[in-house]
């Protein structure tokens, strides 16, 4: 059980407001993970591939789990899961859509792509408590993840 509560969660949204509340929604539901934030899809990628300021793995070591906004500056979402699936050593990494949207479109499409959840963001916080609650048991407590 102690590993588990090593894995990394790397969560890529570009709203500070957001990033905010999913961080305290996380402090809420007494999750004990590491959390990274980065800002768009570009940053997720460099932090994915130790570019640039992420560069340092033992400050930006791999997530075990992607918490990814779809509406994001520079390089959205969809773009960001169609590169992490397409990468032999990304691709394992589950990732989950947390997102405003609601679009049937969006739904298929990043299944289509191999997202591993799709979520729409909760409208209160404490909904959002909850979500995260859910998330964090199912992710940390049931499922096995592979070793990456």
């Amino acid at each position: 059980m102690s590993d588990k509560k090593s894995i990394i969660i790397l969560i890529a949204d570009d709203d500070a407001e957001d990033r905010m509340l999913v961080k305290d929604a996380l402090e809420e539901s007494r999750l004990k993970n590491n959390i990274h934030f980065v800002e768009n899809g570009e940053e997720l990628m460099d932090y994915l591939h130790h570019r640039g300021k992420y560069a340092d793995l033992s400050s930006h070591p791999m997530p075990g789990l992607i918490l990814l906004d779809l509406n994001m500056p520079k390089k959205d979402g969809r773009e960001a899961l169609k590169e992490i699936k397409a990468d032999d050593r990304l691709r394992l990494i589950p990732v989950v859509v947390l997102t405003t949207s609601k679009a049937e479109e969006d739904i298929l499409r990043t299944y289509d792509l191999g997202v591993s959840s799709f979520i729409t963001k909760p409208v209160t916080f404490a909904s959002l408590v909850d979500v995260m609650k859910t998330l964090s048991k199912y992710w940390f407590e049931i499922v096995e993840l592979p070793k990456l």
